[in-house]
């Protein structure tokens, strides 16, 4: 059971038309997303312009960023739909920005000290830090 919804997931990359179902949102990802949405997702992520800067670059090289004309690639796609999917997981389970941010960027003991939002560069990565978030949620001690 997934708790956190595609239009959820959508919003923090300001997807519109927002995606109404995981297929919708997977054949969106599929077909590469707008930039709009990378920018959009980096801006919820980021707490200042240095990490923005720094979160965009990471998911898009700088170079391969300024020659894009509309669309990420797929695979560009999934990073940020993978980022923003934490993201949204994080903030429904602390009901808060600031405290999803907070969490997202703090080193954490369960994720080898390393921060959430390192961790979830990759898919397995992610998968790790949503057990745990689910974890804090659920009241298990993690």
């Amino acid at each position: 059971m997934q708790l956190v919804t595609p239009e959820q997931i959508a919003a923090v990359m300001a997807l519109a038309p927002a995606p109404h179902s995981f297929a919708e949102l997977d054949e969106q990802v599929a077909e590469g997303l707008p930039k709009a949405a990378l920018k959009a997702g980096v801006e919820r992520l980021g707490r200042n312009p240095d990490e923005r800067r720094i979160l965009l670059h990471r998911v898009v090289p700088e170079a391969t960023f300024k020659r894009r004309r509309d669309r990420l690639s797929p695979t560009e796609s999934a990073k940020i739909e993978r980022l923003a999917r934490v993201y949204a997981t994080a903030r429904h389970v602390w009901n808060s920005d600031e405290d999803a941010l907070a969490f997202l960027h703090a080193p954490h003991a369960m994720l080898g000290g390393q921060p959430p939002l390192e961790v979830a560069m990759t898919e397995l990565g992610a998968r790790r830090v949503e057990t745990l978030l689910w974890r804090f949620f659920y009241g298990i001690a993690a």
